[in-house]
């Protein structure tokens, strides 16, 4: 059975978004205050009861609404009214809360070594010379062993190779104080932020983001990014390695009838602020090959400069809000909006960008071919679900019935780089006590400390032994710049 298109927005006709072409991205941008969110949740909604599943950051404490059945909103019925939306029925979503510091939601958290040093340089505000001592930092403990999963680990590890840069240098290369400083410096900046909450175990299992329920529509992972907001270049660069999770995980799939995930990427300038030319190469060319895994990218944004153009490019599917012309640079990104539609002869697209009102956009979504339609100006179709946020005990319920309640909760520490450098240390103090003292004629000379490579390589076997201790992990982007990587494990 084909799966219907799904209405979105109506003018003289309605205004369809795609399923099979949900994968070639999209993008929502306008003013604060035009309608931004709105549309997000319709579109979110939408997808969810076609049995799409959906992840979405909710920065602002208010798309939880969509876990409810709207109603008792006028301006929701006047709209319903003045589009002539017959057949129409307030319904919620099925819906799974996150949190990184897991008190609006489910716990969320990544490793050290998932993370890998790219996107920590990016958390850390490294310079080129400081990542590159972090990359080595990372191929050190990879070529020990040693699991770096929690922020512990990597201060352990940092002030280890630190205390043994000579020994270093001749296979790894110079390791300066100054940059060991710097990376330990960003290491206790980001523990202050909170972020020592998101690095550890249990992961978060990308298949928990799949879920559809028992009528089969998608689960809609709302991550409450409110505190994680407050800490910009933490919440892009988290959505980031999301991102990059689903694109090293998911197998290929190729076009699909629908998707298996659409990501909405809010606020997303935050992601190309002060990005590096590298870490945007790799950005774009993520999102250019995620649509073969069968998951759809789209970016929320006040201002479509925000994106860059190799982004900008891949975005097939455009819903733009009206825009402010009050400075150069707005005027500029009118006009540059304009330019980025397929021109509608009977529509001055220029001049309705600032026109639109409240929940009034310029629209075109891909055709059937993959051909972008002729630029629409219409009204953004209200959402089914609840406009607002739900109460505390309403989420309290929906978290205590959750498909993963229970399992992120309890934080899991195994032993990592932290615990065997901790043993290398204490091995090396108990040589390192005195002995009583023998004749000159007995006594020995006092047996050296083993190696220090050979010390932790003992420390290593017991962690070793199993699977889990053998696959030292590196992400996506990561691996990308030629990192040494291995296989996830995943349960």
């Amino acid at each position: 059975m084909p799966i219907q298109p799904l209405l979105i927005a109506k003018s003289k006709q309605e205004l369809c978004l795609l399923p099979k072409m949900t994968n070639r991205h999209g993008m929502i941008a306008g003013a604060t205050g035009t309608g931004k969110t709105v549309t997000l949740q319709t579109i979110a909604e939408s997808l969810s009861k076609s049995g799409v599943p959906v992840f979405l950051a909710d920065i602002k404490g208010d798309l939880s609404g969509i876990s409810q059945p709207g109603g008792n909103n006028p301006k929701v019925a006047d709209r319903v009214k003045q589009l002539e939306l017959k057949d129409f029925a307030f319904s919620g979503c099925p819906v799974t809360f996150w949190d990184v510091f897991g008190e609006q939601g489910h716990p969320v958290r990544a490793t050290i070594s998932d993370m890998g040093p790219l996107l920590l340089s990016r958390l850390l505000d490294l310079n080129e010379t400081q990542s590159g001592v972090l990359a080595l930092i990372f191929k050190i403990a990879d070529d020990n062993q040693m699991l770096l999963l929690d922020l512990k680990d990597l201060r352990a590890m940092v002030q280890y190779v630190g205390d043994n840069a000579k020994q270093f240098k001749t296979e790894y290369g110079n390791v300066s104080p100054a940059s060991v400083g710097a990376i330990q410096r960003g290491l206790l900046q980001l523990e202050q932020q909170g972020a020592d909450k998101f690095f550890g175990e249990p992961q978060l299992e990308l298949d928990d983001l799949l879920q559809t329920d028992n009528k089969g529509n998608g689960m809609v992972n709302i991550i409450a990014a409110d505190k994680l907001f407050q800490a910009p270049k933490v919440y892009s660069t988290f959505l980031l390695w999301l991102l990059a999770e689903l694109f090293e995980n998911l197998p290929e799939v190729g076009d699909l009838d629908k998707p298996k995930l659409v990501f909405f990427f809010d606020e997303a300038h935050l992601l190309f602020n002060d990005a590096p030319q590298a870490l945007l190469e790799k950005i774009e060319q993520v999102v250019r090959l995620i649509r073969s895994k069968g998951v759809g990218v789209f970016f929320i944004s006040q201002n479509p400069l925000d994106i860059p153009d190799m982004v900008l490019g891949q975005l097939g599917n455009r819903v733009q809000h009206a825009l402010r012309a009050f400075t150069p640079r707005d005027q500029k990104a009118v006009k540059a909006a304009a330019q980025t539609f397929r021109v509608n002869p009977e529509l001055d697209t220029e001049s309705a960008i600032i026109e639109l009102g409240v929940g009034e956009a310029l629209i075109s979504f891909l055709e059937e071919k993959g051909t972008p339609a002729i630029v629409q100006r219409a009204f953004v179709c209200p959402p089914h679900s609840q406009i607002g946020p739900i109460a505390p005990e309403q989420r309290k319920q929906i978290l205590k019935q959750s498909l993963v309640a229970g399992h992120y909760e309890r934080a899991v520490d195994r032993e990592s780089a932290f615990e065997m450098l901790k043993a290398r240390a204490q091995q090396a103090a108990q040589q390192a006590e005195p002995v009583e003292e023998k004749p000159k004629a007995a006594r020995k000379p006092a047996r050296q400390s083993d190696d220090v490579m050979t010390a932790v390589m003992k420390s290593a076997g017991r962690a070793m032994a199993s699977q889990a201790g053998r696959e030292i992990t590196r992400g996506i982007l990561g691996s990308l710049l030629g990192v040494s990587t291995t296989t996830r494990r995943r349960r």
